[in-house]
């Protein structure tokens, strides 16, 4: 069984650390709030790109510690040079997110991705009922992961198949759900915090909650305020870290 490093506040740059110098080479392991809209290759690519034209180096190991879906905001570690050895155990951390379900409807991508192609009834949906539906995806469940997602099939992403139309079988994972609390509800719209372990989709998690309900469900908002013990009030500003790294002569300068 992998033996999970969890992310020591000693072993990250966080935006209230005082100066000190950066060993992109020797290994950093990076915090971000990854903005809307952004990948997760966005996120490494900017950050590799800034770094090896400072340091005038052509390549640099930099890979992150779990994807972020576009329309998700929140905390994204990524770690480089030698750090990158890390990235599997670093997965494995406990992850907590803040997600806004729309009831009541579908999309394909189970999210903003795409439009909304379903339409269902939600008057029979009760906090009472949403709250003894939702005990049955916590603990360890199985999970069908999204056609739109990286997954790989025979080769390929799932999602390269699914933009051309072609179904292909995705097979079901075995995962863990902690914790999942209604911190907002209506019969159009949730609001839940969800803690989970590695390889939870929160958005089949929603399409599974709208099927149990007898309805539908999508992602409106997605956020992931933690990974391990690092929240996302500790998380470094990406704009902010890029304009730091071109300011300075030395690409050690850490951010004030």
């Amino acid at each position: 069984m992998l033996k999970k490093e969890p992310i020591l506040e000693s072993d990250i740059i966080l935006m209230e650390k005082e100066i000190r110098q950066f060993d992109f080479l020797k290994g950093e392991v990076l915090v971000f709030d990854k903005p809307l809209d952004w990948t997760s290759f966005d996120l490494v690519q900017k950050v590799r790109n800034i770094i090896c034209r400072k340091m005038k180096i052509k390549k640099l190991k930099v890979g992150h510690a779990g994807t972020l879906d576009p329309k998700a905001t929140g905390v994204m570690v990524l770690c480089t040079g030698k750090a990158t050895g890390r990235i599997e155990s670093l997965q494995a951390e406990e992850k907590e997110y803040v997600a806004t379900l729309k009831l009541g409807a579908t999309t394909p991508s189970y999210d903003l991705e795409s439009k909304e192609d379903r339409y269902f009834n939600t008057s029979h949906i009760t906090e009472d009922i949403f709250r003894e539906t939702i005990k049955k995806f916590i603990g360890t469940i199985e999970q069908i992961p999204p056609e739109f997602s990286a997954i790989k099939i025979e080769g390929k992403r799932a999602y390269e198949y699914a933009r051309k139309g072609v179904a292909v079988e995705i097979k079901s994972k075995v995962l863990v759900v902690k914790e999942i609390e209604i911190l907002s509800f209506s019969n159009s719209e949730v609001i839940l915090r969800i803690v989970c372990g590695k390889g939870t989709y929160i958005r089949a998690l929603a399409r599974d909650i709208g099927e149990a309900l007898q309805s539908g469900a999508y992602l409106v908002g997605l956020r992931r305020t933690r990974v391990g013990n690092v929240s996302v009030d500790q998380a470094l500003n990406i704009t902010g870290f890029l304009d730091s790294v071109v300011r300075h002569e030395e690409i050690g300068v850490a951010i004030n």
